[in-house]
């Protein structure tokens, strides 16, 4: 720990005088672990890091809602926008505590946590250590650059790892990872992907303005881009306009904030924008809003796969592929190595490199026919078996 609480308290500083200076007290009061629980009683912790670790975690969470209804559970989240969601999900919700000693005490006393479940990637040494009971990871995803760091520090690797109870990988090569560094092996459970059990929500109805703008069968979706893959998608969707007149396109940026970058490079390209923000309309739709990504995924016909092409590792193919569409996607597809390996070898995606590769990729696409069936075989490929049960029987045995 001799160097890990250093770089920490580094980071936390730097967070801190952010918050300062934004006078944003409640959310510096929340990271401190301050505040009054709104239950008493043990509470189980729940933490995952954003929107899509959640949306993953509702499988879970409605299992140990309905075995352990005494058992209620508190979220945390890295992000507004999943404190958000875990409330509409209603759960009570706040920002993660800083993985400090005194913020994580705080809030292990404030909600009386008798076990701590975290998802995929979110170990924090603090928090595992400090927890009062058992600490289960679910979809856990340890990346070869990952495990790499924690080999560094060897002495905390075997410490935090020893203490968690059951673990879960997403995939056989995390599953490895975690046992190298110094998860007992009686501890690994099944390899499970908990994203591929994603079903779309019920309530994502496009009205009807939306739909007659954005007809599925001729509507492509960017989907969570970064800076790097939006260049490429606006170059991509002008040269397949030239081919295809009706082609529309929505472009949600994964961070909303880059609303305004985003914009600008539509006008410059000649692109008739608008911003979902502002309620306009346009032959382009920039999606800088929040929480509405199943609301796209349910227009779009096609769907580009955002972080393939800017050196992010990807996001989720599962959620697109649920709502039956065209997947096309870039080659940086680390934080989902063994979903887009089935895709592969099963021939369910388009992998493209350039703007004219993903032009040639929306045209070979342009028939609804041929959308329907890539969508189906992206759903086939993406099918998994593991029973998500047995993972449950498994966690539900070490709650106390």
């Amino acid at each position: 720990m001799w160097l890990y609480r250093p770089l920490l308290l580094i980071f936390v500083l730097g967070q801190g005088l952010r918050l300062v200076l934004r006078r944003d007290w409640a959310v510096l009061r929340a990271r401190l672990g301050y505040g009054a629980s709104e239950r008493s009683g043990p509470h189980l912790w729940l933490h995952a890091a954003s929107n899509g670790e959640l949306a993953s975690a509702r499988p879970v969470i409605a299992a140990l809602a309905k075995a352990r209804p005494d058992l209620p559970i508190i979220v945390t989240c890295n992000s507004a926008s999943g404190v958000d969601l875990a409330r509409q999900l209603g759960l009570p919700a706040q920002l993660a505590p800083f993985d400090l000693r005194g913020p994580v005490r705080r809030f292990l006393k404030r909600w009386q946590v008798a076990a701590h479940l975290t998802m995929e990637a979110e170990i924090w040494p603090n928090r595992v250590l400090l927890c009062p009971g058992p600490v289960i990871v679910l979809g856990g995803r340890m990346t070869a650059r990952s495990a790499r760091g924690w080999a560094r520090l060897p002495s905390l690797a075997s410490r935090v790892l020893d203490r968690v109870a059951f673990l879960s990988a997403q995939d056989r090569g995390s599953r490895d990872r975690f046992r190298d560094l110094g998860v007992s092996p009686t501890a690994l459970g099944p390899v499970l992907d908990l994203k591929s059990l994603y079903t779309p929500p019920p309530d994502r109805t496009a009205d009807a303005a939306l739909r007659a703008a954005f007809p599925r069968e001729t509507t492509w979706l960017a989907a969570s881009t970064h800076p790097g893959d939006d260049e490429i998608v606006i170059e991509a969707h002008r040269i397949a306009q030239r081919s295809w007149p009706e082609l529309r396109l929505i472009l949600a940026p994964r961070h909303p904030a880059r609303g305004p970058e985003i914009a600008r490079l539509l006008d410059a390209a000649g692109l008739r924008v608008a911003r979902r923000s502002a309620g306009e309309a346009g032959t382009v739709l920039l999606a800088d809003t929040l929480g509405e990504m199943p609301l796209w995924y349910g227009l779009a016909g096609i769907v580009f796969i955002g972080g393939t092409l800017s050196d992010r590792g990807g996001h989720t193919p599962y959620e697109p592929a649920a709502f039956g569409g065209a997947l096309i996607h870039g080659p940086d597809v680390a934080n989902f190595r063994a979903a887009f390996a089935r895709l592969s070898e099963a021939g369910a995606a388009r992998e493209i490199t350039d703007a004219q590769g993903l032009a040639e990729a929306l045209l070979a696409l342009r028939s609804p026919v041929a959308q329907r069936a890539a969508g189906q075989a992206a759903q086939r490929a993406l099918r998994q078996d593991a029973d998500l049960s047995g993972v449950m029987s498994r966690v539900l045995a070490l709650l106390p």
